[in-house]
């Protein structure tokens, strides 16, 4: 895959646009089109593309070969001891944040609305296993 259709193949499942990337990134609106026209992002841009994105150079790239730990299974625990890093908090999360967060996450999964979400960006089924597309 080319680096333009990582992009656009990530920006679809974070429920984003190639314009909102852009913006998200700092760049003009429109610059993420010329990369399907052979232009190529210079490093410093593929930096703030993959940051909007929230993922690494290497994956917009194609290289990154790192494994999903589960991937056929949303661990909320993962999510819950990883979120300190989302927050513009300087400390970790006290217990009490954990519990709320994990709490909130679950119910989210397993309401209407989340198995709705999970179908439609998260390629999940709402058993939380990976649907193959």
């Amino acid at each position: 895959m080319s680096v333009f259709d990582n992009i656009k193949r990530i920006s679809k499942k974070r429920g984003m646009n190639l314009q909102e990337v852009a913006i998200k990134a700092g760049l003009s609106k429109n610059i993420i089109y010329q990369y399907n026209k052979g232009k190529n992002p210079s490093l410093e841009t593929l930096k703030k593309i993959a940051n909007a994105l929230e993922v690494t150079a290497d994956t917009l790239l194609g290289k990154d070969t790192s494994k999903p730990s589960n991937p056929k299974h949303i661990d909320v625990e993962d999510i819950v001891n990883n979120s300190a890093e989302l927050t513009s908090r300087n400390q970790a999360l006290t217990d009490e944040d954990r519990a709320a967060l994990r709490a909130l996450v679950s119910t989210y999964l397993n309401s209407k609305e989340g198995q709705d979400r999970l179908r439609k960006f998260g390629g999940y089924d709402n058993k939380g296993n990976k649907i193959d597309k």
